[in-house]
């Protein structure tokens, strides 16, 4: 009987009793395997947000620049002279898990049309990335893998990826994370959204040919978990798209081409769902109907069914919603691009309310022929099943988070008497740094020639605001992406609001004001008690630290069901954050040091028994990750990055500003460390007054190293708006010395670094 009830249509696509009900009231009969298949891929975890969609609601995402914000296929933000700015954040966990090249390398596919649908131009890419510890051979594969789909799907497109983050854990061992950023530009007059307005339009699908590849991409891979068992890859191997990024290069143009000559009223991009998605989303947000012939759709193999030809996740491929008068015109431009266009259907009226009534999009086998499926549009989009996954009950769950905290800091290790601490605090500091450049070295980072700082030589990337071709205005962007699951996985809340907090830090250390941000909430199986609660936390501690930053959230992303073998990651919230250097002057100072210069620490120096809960040194040296996390004043971080941000506009060169670095993960240690190896000049620090390991590694938040060669100067500003200040040391030598702890030849912990990650590998080539 068992046996019988698993292989019900229903459960095999992956919808539970419940939901085969709701499909049931949506059309008011019992559905055939077609629009089974349709729910399926639109109600799945990753299309419908069905765990999230409530908790989402909080996330603050209006502001007066905001152009089009979460709901479209990205968000665009205004930002002055007619141009706006698109950005977008995905992820391609599963996929990269199951195939990691073609998994990463359509994972940049997607996010990329997704931002030129809006009538951007993609101008860069950014790659938040999460694997295992590398001494396992899986996660060694996966990493070379998804490094490699990255770099030959971003390269060949012609898109630079111009920063990132990389995170090496074992949380991540059977589930990694890939997450990609992607930033367009557009004049604002260009801007096009997915809607499939006026009655009797065609719609046109354009790019590549339909496959079998990527079918149930989005129920297979992204709403279920991963198994370690044998031959669970190869399974679900057929569910990975498969990607093409020249065809991808002849699809942007051709669009952008479309959208200057107005021939297109409407674009969705085809992503996950593929067909069903498209049609539907584009027709209920017009509040219209849709009929589309499958036999019309250019395929790639012979024979391919209707449920393959609706659900194919086949990549480079756009729907747009074309005049009649104008289809001559848009075959004529996608021929010029090479670029296969073919109508498929047309948008219908809205039938009268009532059963059946309402926005329709039915799919027929050819045009005027047998009907296959027919529901209403609405019902497959925005009235998706939402539902609160269990929470643990209240007794229970008030218990856990009573006792939390108390375990937590009688673990912490702050407190601990000076004789427990490591002897040998070098080595420690060794196992800290890392130099992610053999990544960066695999990407092109210079396309369009508007990188103005390179990947890892300031805390945020910047480029010159400028779309090829066109005239540069002296405006600038900063971008950023930023993730610390250590902080999230003590206090999802406090861990959130962090994140946020060092984004909009990371934007003011390049001298920008922040504009907009993005996020990809990764985390576990939304079916445990404890994962939906730590979902819930995240959303509050992002909210309320947008809200503090006037940071408006304009879209993002929920990857749900991160587990392997019923084990879930860590809550891992990634932050996409831009922010605009309206008058970019000069380079500005990055992660750099001089012999000479005095280091500054602007914010406070923690007390010597600092709180260390969720730091680095704690979980990867101690491997004791527990204890508080140090406290955040939203109020006194703005002051700080006001302060960060106005340096260049106070006459860098008047406060002989060389180079600044953040604090963050790793702690002070690290920062200086980090300076110091960016110039191949050592540092002398803690001389006056003995530093505890608290001190040199705790994470507390609100701090910036500065060298300058003009510390009075330095210090009078920050006195001036309020803002703590110090001098911590002084660079020269070839050593790191940090007071009694630290005393570490440059070169050893040079070598450190650079073998971390690229010291497993061949040299790039």
């Amino acid at each position: 009987m068992k046996n019988e009830e698993a292989t019900l249509p229903h459960r095999s696509l992956g919808l539970s009793d419940e939901e085969l009900d709701l499909v049931v009231a949506a059309l008011g009969r019992e559905p055939n395997l077609l629009e089974l298949a349709m729910y399926s891929v639109m109600w799945s975890e990753h299309c419908s947000y069905k765990s999230s969609r409530v908790h989402l609601r909080r996330l603050p995402s209006e502001g007066p620049d905001v152009l089009v914000g979460p709901g479209e296929n990205a968000g665009v933000v205004d930002v002055g002279d007619g141009m706006a700015i698109a950005l977008r954040i995905e992820s391609h966990n599963h996929p990269s898990a199951v195939e990691p090249f073609q998994g990463a390398a359509t994972g940049v596919g997607g996010i990329l049309r997704d931002v030129f649908t809006m009538g951007a131009r993609p101008i860069a890419l950014m790659d938040p990335l999460f694997f295992g510890e590398l001494g396992d051979e899986k996660s060694h594969y996966i990493f070379d893998g998804v490094v490699r789909g990255i770099s030959a799907y971003g390269n060949a497109v012609g898109v630079p990826t111009v920063g990132g983050q990389l995170t090496f854990s074992r949380s991540y061992g059977g589930n990694p994370l890939v997450n990609v950023f992607c930033l367009g530009i557009l004049p604002v007059d260009r801007l096009v959204l997915g809607r499939a307005s006026g009655v009797g339009n065609l719609v046109v699908l354009l790019g590549s040919l339909t496959g079998r590849d990527g079918i149930g991409g989005v129920s297979v891979l992204a709403s279920q978990g991963l198994s370690s068992g044998e031959g669970a890859d190869a399974a679900k191997r057929p569910s990975v798209q498969v990607g093409d990024p020249f065809e991808e290069k002849r699809l942007i143009e051709a669009t952008l081409d479309l959208l200057d000559k107005g021939l297109v009223v409407g674009i969705q991009d085809l992503g996950g769902a593929g067909l069903s998605c498209a049609a539907s989303e584009t027709a209920a947000r017009a509040g219209l109907g849709m009929e589309l012939d499958v036999s019309a759709v250019p395929c790639r193999q012979l024979g391919m069914s209707p449920i393959e030809i609706m659900t194919s996740e086949s990549q480079e491929r756009m729907l747009a919603i074309v005049e009649r008068t104008s289809l001559q015109r848009v075959l004529e431009t996608c021929e010029t691009h090479e670029v296969r266009a073919a109508v498929i259907g047309q948008v219908v009226k809205a039938r009268p309310p009532g059963p059946g009534g309402g926005g329709r999009l039915v799919v027929r086998d050819r045009d005027g022929g047998e009907v296959l499926a027919d529901v209403p549009a609405r019902s497959l989009t925005e009235e998706a099943p939402s539902y609160r996954r269990p929470a643990a009950p209240a007794a229970d769950r008030a218990a856990r988070l009573a006792a939390g905290p108390r375990a937590l800091a009688a673990q912490d290790p702050s407190g601990r008497p000076g004789a427990g601490w490591p002897a040998d605090l070098g080595s420690q500091l060794c196992a800290l740094v890392c130099d992610p450049s053999f990544v960066w070295r695999q990407y092109d980072h210079q396309l369009f020639l508007n990188t103005v700082l390179r990947p890892g030589a300031a805390d945020a990337t910047v480029l010159r605001l400028a779309a090829p071709g066109t005239a540069w205005r002296g405006k600038g962007l900063a971008l950023t992406t930023d993730a610390n699951p250590g902080w999230c996985a003590v206090d999802p809340h406090a861990g959130a609001a962090a994140t946020v907090a060092e984004a909009v830090l990371n934007l003011a250390c390049a001298g920008a004001r922040p504009v907009a941000a993005v996020d990809c909430l990764n985390f576990g199986n939304p079916e445990h008690a404890e994962v939906m609660w730590q979902l819930s936390e995240t959303v509050d501690g992002l909210a309320e630290a947008c809200r503090a930053f006037e940071l408006p959230v304009v879209g993002g992303n929920v990857s749900l069901y991160n587990e392997s073998d019923g084990v879930d990651i860590d809550p891992t919230p990634v932050i996409g954050a831009v922010g605009l250097i309206d008058a970019l002057l000069e380079r500005p100072r990055g992660i750099a040091v001089a012999t000479g210069a005095v280091l500054v620490l602007l914010g406070v120096l923690p007390p010597s028994g600092a709180a260390l809960g969720g730091s680095r040194w704690c979980r990867q040296v101690l491997g004791e990750p527990g204890g508080p996390l140090p406290d955040l004043d939203l109020a006194a971080h703005a002051e700080l990055c006001e302060l960060v941000r106005s340096l260049p506009l106070l006459r860098a060169e008047e406060l002989g500003i060389v180079g600044l670095h953040d604090v963050s993960d790793g702690g002070l240690a690290t920062a200086v460390a980090e300076l110091c190896l960016a110039s191949g000049v050592g540092a002398r620090m803690g001389e006056e007054a003995a530093l505890t390991p608290a001190q040199l590694f705790s994470e507390a938040p609100s701090r910036v190293v500065v060298a300058t060669t003009e510390p009075g100067a330095l210090l009078a500003a920050a006195r001036a708006a309020g803002v703590p200040a110090r001098e911590i040391g002084v660079c020269g030598g070839d050593r790191l010395s940090f007071g009694k702890l630290v005393d570490l030849a440059l070169a050893d912990a040079a070598a450190a670094a650079a073998g971390a990650v690229g010291g497993r590998f061949a040299p790039a080539v």
